[in-house]
């Protein structure tokens, strides 16, 4: 068998509607169809599931011990360019969200911060 390559990822979040918002608005991801309790996105050739799944929200400690210490969890990583890099903590933090320290790797800078549900995600800028 050979992999040709990702078609989709899915994440679960609580809110569709919320999650949309954000990854439409926030992100810019663009909305591909819609699937009862499934939304599927677009963004850079890669598709996003977001399934609605009833859980309970994570709690502040459980999303403080995430973005604080989220080197080696499970995450999704997302290639900017640099400028869109030196200004993604500006806008992630006027809407809200919560953002590690960016990682200084010598060859590229990386950013973690958390969705509305609390799935780790990351922003990669490549030098």
């Amino acid at each position: 068998m050979k992999l040709e390559r990702l078609d989709h990822y899915g994440l679960e979040v609580n809110d569709l509607k919320r999650a949309e918002a954000f990854y439409t608005g926030v992100l810019g991801f663009s909305v591909v169809a819609r699937f009862g309790d499934q939304v599927l996105m677009e963004c850079g050739g890669q598709n996003l599931a977001l399934f609605g799944v009833a859980r309970a929200p994570l709690t502040a400690e459980q999303r403080a011990a995430l973005i604080n210490h989220p080197l080696g969890k499970g995450h999704h990583a997302f290639k900017v360019g640099r400028e869109d890099f030196l200004q993604a903590r500006a806008t992630l933090t006027a809407a809200g969200v919560e953002c590690a320290p960016a990682i200084d790797w010598g060859d590229h800078d990386c950013m973690y911060f958390l969705d509305p549900d609390g799935n780790l995600l990351e922003l990669v800028s490549y030098r």
